[in-house]
């Protein structure tokens, strides 16, 4: 056996480093020949069922976008109890739901919560799944109920939201958020209970555009320029002084105007149309979706209506993107015929660019040639785990992520409202590796997926989004903080390539640590 006093000092410190290594226990592993992506998959091989570790390489590891991000949903409940103390709510002690003072019997000045640890905690539970299981009702009803519950406190606030959501998703590695919202303050609800049923769509479109769907979105803008301002005022991302800027500043959002489609069919019609106006009128709505629970009683009946009210609609707008939440379902929810056409029916006659949840695919009629349609067409799977697992009880083996990378199927990991869910990005990637057995390389390119995928207009970068290969004229470029004369003016003229540059320009540098 050789001394310690016969190593080299290098080679003391490399058996050193191998000793402290092996104790945490990390697998050091020499990749000489191998690339840095190589090194960096291989690392997180090393660290799967270490959570500490593994948690702390996927905070760090850039995550691109997320796809599917309910803005209200997002927000965690600390904040809406917050708000509701500062604009005098009262809270039910039975319901916790919020309302106007003056307080009620059985409510309290919502402000007595933050000096109340009982209604506080209270409030957590009832406004987010902390409470589940406690409150005694399945987690698809307290999942949906929450949000009647805090919504009122949000009043005022979606400036004070976009300023959370951008920090903590800075702080996670995500540069870009595409956030599901009502610009209009549903107040196109009522321009369609006004205006009433007509089956002629053209007609009713007329009749609901005079009704004061214009006017409603010159209004819209106007409220996201003031959700704006308040935000970049939190976040000091208008200051003079630069260095005052927060890390959410860097966060680019765009919106999807969100369309609740529990309500009647004339008013699931008026906000649709009014989703298409402003996302005509403005470039920061990128496009639409309809939302609320899809196994809801109108939404489970009014399906292919729905699906026909936007085939009617794209045909006037067809530079509109539409992304819908659909298959968000699983067995025993509704009936088995409920499960068998939503997916297929929103792509082919709703104009589905993007899927959201697409949980219940496998039970679809022709599940794999739907499978194979989506990866002809690249529509892609808005993947949301910890949501398809609290509400649908979905997970594991049951998730039918593994079917949709099979067939081809482009995918990215969202977080849908992860603030409800008590959850974020990095969370849902943890859960891609535990629960879905993912590796580097595939994390990798769902998050790729992400921004090639999203709504953001100009070219990509990818000539080839399949083998991701560069447009020529970046073709020679290692992502540098700089690209070259010819890259960057292909860069100038493309917001989605700009984000992509960014995105690989994160990869390099965080690939250079392993």
């Amino acid at each position: 056996m050789r001394s310690l006093h016969a190593f080299r000092p290098f080679q003391l410190v490399a058996v050193i480093l191998l000793s402290v290594l092996s104790a945490v226990g990390q697998t050091p592993v020499v990749h000489e020949t191998t690339s840095p992506e190589q090194r960096t998959a291989h690392y997180l091989d090393s660290v799967k069922g270490q959570p500490s570790l593994l948690f702390n390489f996927l905070h760090d590891m850039p995550k691109g976008g997320d796809l599917h991000n309910h803005m209200t949903g997002a927000v965690y409940a600390e904040s809406y109890i917050q708000w509701a103390a500062e604009s005098h709510l009262c809270a039910d002690r039975k319901s916790f739901s919020l309302s106007a003072q003056p307080c009620k019997e059985g409510q309290v000045p919502a402000k007595q919560a933050l000096t109340d640890p009982v209604l506080y905690r209270n409030l957590l539970g009832a406004w987010s799944m902390l409470g589940w299981p406690w409150s005694q009702m399945s987690a698809h009803d307290h999942f949906f109920d929450t949000f009647l519950k805090f919504d009122p406190a949000g009043t005022g606030y979606y400036g004070d939201m976009l300023a959370e959501l951008a920090a903590r998703n800075a702080d996670g590695n995500v540069q870009y958020l595409e956030l599901m919202l009502s610009p209009d303050e549903f107040r196109s609800i009522g321009v369609g209970a006004q205006s009433g049923w007509n089956d002629n769509f053209a007609t009713m479109r007329e009749k609901m555009l005079a009704a004061g769907i214009k006017s409603l979105v010159v209004d819209s803008r106007k409220k996201l320029d003031t959700w704006e301002a308040r935000r970049d005022d939190l976040l000091h991302c208008r200051d003079t002084n630069k260095s005052r800027a927060a890390a959410g500043c860097k966060v680019k959002m765009r919106y999807v105007f969100q369309v609740l489609r529990g309500f009647p069919r004339e008013q699931v019609f008026a906000q649709i149309l009014t989703a298409f106006e402003m996302a005509q009128a403005d470039s920061r709505v990128v496009a639409l979706n309809l939302v609320m629970p899809e196994d809801a009683l109108i939404p489970m009946r009014d399906y292919s209506l729905h699906m026909r009210m936007l085939n009617f609609l794209h045909e006037m707008y067809p530079a509109v993107h539409i992304t819908l939440h659909a298959g968000e379902l699983a067995p025993g929810l509704v009936p088995p015929d409920g499960l068998r056409f939503h997916i297929r029916e929103a792509i082919e006659v709703g104009h589905a660019e993007r899927i959201g949840h697409g949980v219940d695919v496998m039970h679809e009629d022709d599940a794999f040639g739907l499978l194979k349609l989506m990866a002809q067409k690249n529509i892609l799977a808005e993947i949301c785990l910890t949501s398809n697992d609290m509400i649908l009880g979905v997970k594991g083996k049951q998730h039918p992520l593994a079917m949709y990378l099979k067939y081809g199927v482009p995918v990215a990991i969202s977080t849908d409202d992860e603030g409800v869910a008590r959850s974020e990005m990095t969370r849902e990637y943890m859960k891609a590796v535990d629960e879905q057995s993912l590796d580097y390389i595939t994390l990798k390119k769902m998050a790729r997926h992400s921004i090639e995928y999203s709504f953001l207009p100009g070219a990509s970068l990818w000539s080839d989004a399949r083998k991701f290969t560069e447009a020529k004229e970046c073709s020679t470029e290692k992502y540098a903080a700089k690209p070259s004369p010819a890259c960057e003016k292909f860069l100038t003229g493309s917001e989605k390539a700009q984000m992509q540059w960014q995105l690989e320009h994160a990869f390099a540098e965080f690939e250079a640590k392993y």
